[in-house]
């Protein structure tokens, strides 16, 4: 078995692939941050890989594609290339860009409550886009006092405290047709509540460092794990809107991952919170298991080939980067 794990663990580790060797160095391998070959793996990620890719298409400006709130086109505009870097694991500590083009979306996707807008304004956010994109800002190491704005709203509108009705046109905090209520409610998913927004506003506060952790946080900290966990997440019987049974996209591993959600991302967020030990996630970890093939690796089931800057591998084929990414929820 160890030398199965070592096997897998060479191949994640291969000098050709410079983004997934970062990554696995610093989430697998237990190295120190002062460690020469992190640091030497970390600085070469963001000088010749995916990262580097990204970056040398940003504006001089800080946007992607074209001006504006940057939510479209899709998947190459500014706020896929923010979420799609911080999950390679950018660092604005490392390149000056990263940086700017954080700003630039606070300075034109942001409001003043607190809400990311697909559109610019308030009424068009989502939790999918709030939760994707609070979580960005944390793994890119962007220190924003917005932010706090950011995460506030997330808590508010998830547990509904301060939050008028969508009818109260006059109040200054109120939900809109996207963010329709308290507990994941979505106008996309004909109202009903919307478990991979859900996945994305707690894999936010997951990454949240426990002493930002308001009251109200730790409430709606609570409500999505009792909203996640209210069925057995391997079988992802969720509300749904439009259709009679759950998105197969459930179970199709993919990488990155946008406002589709996959099981392995609820996992992932249990293990950011450090609750993988709950009962009730059993079956969704013999899932994750029972996904590897003979030689201990995973396929990429879900792809954007075509649709990012940068591709991450062949549909169906064992793939480094969905590996890696069972291995850090099982690593837990």
């Amino acid at each position: 078995m160890s030398q199965a794990k070592q096997a897998i663990l060479d191949w994640l580790l291969e000098e050709e692939d410079i983004g997934v060797r970062y990554l696995a160095l610093r989430d697998l391998c237990d190295l120190a941050d002062d460690d020469r070959d992190l640091i030497r793996a970390k600085e070469l990620a963001h000088t010749q890989g995916p990262i580097a890719a990204i970056l040398d298409e940003m504006h001089p400006e800080g946007y992607w594609m074209k001006p504006g709130a940057g939510y479209l086109p899709k998947y190459r505009s500014t706020v896929w290339s923010l979420v799609l870097l911080a999950q390679l694991g950018a660092d604005i500590e490392i390149d000056a860009r990263i940086e700017r083009g954080c700003r630039y979306l606070f300075e034109n996707a942001f409001n003043e409550h607190g809400q990311f807008g697909a559109q610019g304004t308030a009424a068009s956010t989502a939790d999918c886009l709030q939760g994707n994109l609070c979580a960005a800002m944390l793994d890119l190491g962007y220190e924003d006092e917005r932010l706090d704005k950011a995460f506030e709203w997330m808590a508010r509108s998830t547990t509904g405290e301060g939050v008028a009705p969508m009818k109260d046109r006059k109040a200054p905090l109120r939900y809109y047709s996207g963010k329709i209520g308290p507990d994941f409610l979505c106008g996309a998913n004909n109202k009903l509540a919307c478990a991979w927004g859900a996945t994305k506003v707690m894999m936010a506060f997951a990454k949240l460092p426990s002493e930002r952790h308001t009251a109200l946080i730790q409430q709606a900290i609570q409500r999505g794990i009792d909203f996640l966990l209210a069925v057995d997440p391997a079988e992802a019987a969720y509300p749904t809107g439009w259709n009679d049974n759950p998105s197969r996209n459930w179970w199709k591993f993919g990488f990155p991952v946008f406002y589709v959600t996959d099981m392995l991302q609820i996992l992932e967020v249990f293990a950011t919170l450090n609750k993988l030990d709950d009962s009730r996630l059993k079956n969704a970890i013999n899932l994750l298991e029972s996904k590897q093939d003979e030689q201990g690796k995973w396929p990429l089931e879900y792809s954007y080939t075509g649709k990012t800057w940068v591709d991450f591998g062949a549909l169906k084929q064992p793939n480094k980067w969905v590996t890696l990414r069972a291995l850090r929820v099982l690593k837990k």
